[in-house]
């Protein structure tokens, strides 16, 4: 019987090229063959994976704000079935690694969405914000758990300034100018979020 590995599949392949490509240079700028040479097969041989570009791009979107729900979902989750019950602080802090994680390794996507995100179908698009709206929420929810004082609105308010600042991170630095590591740029921009929920905790 054949066994899965982990390695990524086709479809995987041509989303993630998809993706890098679409972002480097528009979604226009760049043809079903030119995906299609990035991982190693014909142009029309994508169709067989993807009925064209229009459907890349709407896997691409819809699905990381899928992705994000249910990673989140899934923190909070983990966190209520623990035996002293759900500690907000502790949620918190896995809700923005999680979101970290997207922000350094998913560049690519938060470029097309804002760049791309008019270009989906009335539908797809329609589908991206709620499951964005659902996100934000769960959000709310732990940081007025955090800071019990915090008005709904300006609880709203901090996490879009929050997923601004980490999704910002496409526009760090100059070209050939030197970053922090990884791993030093995810503690930056945690303490960073951090700090921003503290001050708005304080007003």
């Amino acid at each position: 019987m054949a066994t899965r590995t982990d390695g990524p599949t086709r479809r995987e392949q041509i989303l993630k090229e998809a993706a890098r490509l679409f972002a480097e240079r528009g979604f226009h700028g760049v043809g079903v063959d030119e995906i299609g040479a990035a991982v190693g097969i014909s142009g029309p041989g994508l169709y067989r994976h993807f009925a064209g570009k229009d459907a890349m791009l709407a896997e691409l979107l819809v699905g990381i704000s899928g992705q994000l729900l249910t990673g989140a979902r899934r923190r909070v989750a983990e966190a209520d079935g623990g035996p002293a019950g759900r500690n907000p602080e502790e949620v918190l802090d896995s809700l923005i690694e999680g979101h970290i994680d997207f922000a350094l390794d998913d560049r690519p996507l938060i470029t097309l969405h804002d760049r791309e995100l008019d270009r989906l179908r009335d539908s797809d698009r329609k589908l991206v914000r709620q499951l964005q709206r659902q996100y934000v929420e769960l959000w709310v929810e732990i940081v007025r758990e955090v800071y019990p004082g915090l008005a709904e609105p300006t609880a709203r308010s901090a996490v879009h300034s929050v997923f601004g600042l980490l999704n910002s991170t496409p526009h760090l630095g100059r070209p050939g100018s030197a970053l922090p590591g990884r791993d030093a740029m995810a503690t930056l921009l945690h303490r960073m979020a951090r700090g921003a929920f503290s001050a708005a905790g304080k007003d």
